[in-house]
């Protein structure tokens, strides 16, 4: 479980990541963007802790209060829900 768990969340929040630099380098090309919602939803099933580390290292979406406050809350969400996945026996 816990090998399943960690390889999950390592390969969602490396691509939230990636997805966020990408993102930030399209927007400053002026090219195709890729869309707040795939973000979302991949902060959503556990790539949150990515995408606040991509804020932070690439200052992309730092003036979004939805991304701002969101994501960290969405961090102690997952860290809430892990926890009782894993402690739960």
């Amino acid at each position: 479980m816990w090998l399943f768990l960690s390889l999950y969340l390592i390969v969602v929040n490396l691509l939230l990541f990636s997805w966020m630099a990408i993102d930030k380098r399209r927007a400053r090309a002026h090219a195709w963007r890729i869309s707040e919602k795939r973000l979302w939803i991949t902060a959503v099933i556990g790539g949150a802790i990515g995408g606040w580390i991509a804020m932070q290292v690439f200052r992309h979406k730092t003036k979004h209060a939805a991304f701002v406050f969101g994501f960290p809350c969405l961090i102690v969400m997952h860290v809430l829900l892990v926890l009782y996945v894993l402690l739960e026996k």
